[in-house]
């Protein structure tokens, strides 16, 4: 079955919508319902009690039940602390670099409204020689919001326990193909799940498809398994961000993945080994339509697979991905070709999981 697609405009505004859109693990109501409108008649909503949406597309037959994910939190902050001079001590929710946070500029979304604030640390005037050379770490750090005062804080309506959202903007860049923007982790996972739907509308398939935007993936899959147990799913594939290894300092043995090479397959991650009869699958049907794939192994991280594929008797459970080059940090690029093929290989495969090709995954 031909998937349908969609125009070059409409993808650029899902994307921009969905990566501008605020939503940090436990504070995703902004981006759900970005979301939600994006899904709107494409199936039928459901949401778990963590706050996962959850869209029902049916097809020609109630099973297999075929759970897409994406999660939509992206790493962010939590205000901890004010001082009495003012400053925001805050904890991180999700994986953070230190080396990437000083002098980005946040969001504060208070009780009265957003408050922009950047992140700081003691002046390198004031440093001596030794602690110049010293990678800063979170704990040293603050937000600064321009008071001057603990008072001049709760005027403004911030409280410890307000969430904090990098500020950054969409952007296309100079190629016309890379786009910049935070959050790439993971909403274009969403990104490729609302597409796939859109594909499916008047597209014949042999299951039911479950697409769930998930919650908190960021602070430990809580999310996916949630979710998971709300849809009991019998085969399960992950759309995540991936990590680009094209930059430099990156040695090949360490990773070969490119921005517009193709979308990747995991082949590994620190909690989870793929079906690998459904990841000869995806392979399959990619070198059936001539997309172009990349092979991908994580050593240090993990995907809302790790939660799926442990559902009930187990899932059988692929990642599908798209390179991502400085991914947790305020500002990661992609390329709309990965995106593009990612949508496409989902689509087909989709296509593809009928009854006896699903049973005979776990064979």
């Amino acid at each position: 079955t031909r998937a349908r697609n969609y125009s070059v405009d409409d993808t650029t505004r899902l994307l921009k919508d969905l990566t501008e859109a605020h939503g940090i693990p436990g504070y995703e109501s902004p981006v759900r319902e970005v979301t939600r409108r994006y899904l709107e008649g494409l199936g039928e909503f459901s949401q778990d009690k963590l706050g996962s949406l959850i869209c029902c597309k049916e097809g020609t037959a109630p099973a297999p039940r075929v759970m897409l994910a994406g999660h939509l939190d992206e790493i962010g902050f939590m205000v901890k602390q004010i001082t009495d001079e003012g400053f925001l001590r805050f904890l991180p929710l999700g994986g953070w670099f230190d080396q990437v946070l000083l002098g980005q500029r946040v969001i504060v979304k208070s009780r009265l409204g957003d408050v922009v604030g950047v992140i700081g640390v003691k002046p390198p005037h004031l440093l001596s020689a030794d602690e110049r050379k010293k990678v800063v770490e979170k704990k040293d750090m603050y937000i600064d919001i321009g008071a001057t005062s603990r008072q001049e804080v709760e005027e403004a309506g911030v409280r410890p326990g307000d969430p904090v959202i990098p500020r950054a903007d969409f952007a296309v860049m100079a190629n016309g193909k890379s786009y910049l923007s935070k959050a790439f982790d993971d909403r274009v996972g969403v990104a490729i799940a609302i597409a796939a739907l859109r594909n499916l509308q008047g597209c014949e398939h042999p299951n039911t498809v479950f697409a769930a935007a998930t919650v908190m993936e960021e602070v430990g899959l809580r999310g996916a398994t949630t979710s998971a147990r709300v849809i009991n799913p019998d085969v399960g594939i992950v759309l995540e961000a991936d990590i680009a290894g094209d930059v430099p300092g990156v040695k090949a043995e360490e990773s070969n993945v490119k921005l517009g090479k193709g979308p990747t397959i995991l082949l590994y991650d620190s909690r989870m080994i793929p079906n690998l009869k459904l990841r000869d699958l995806v392979m399959d049907i990619a070198a059936e339509l001539g997309i172009p794939v990349q092979l991908s192994t994580i050593e240090g991280g993990a995907t809302d697979g790790a939660a799926i594929h442990l559902t009930n008797a187990g899932v059988p459970t692929v990642v599908i991905g798209v390179p991502a080059r400085h991914i947790h940090s305020h500002s990661s690029i992609l390329h709309r070709d990965d995106f593009d093929h990612a949508v496409q290989l989902v689509t087909h495969l989709i296509t593809r999981l009928d009854a006896d090709t699903v049973a005979g995954l776990t064979q």
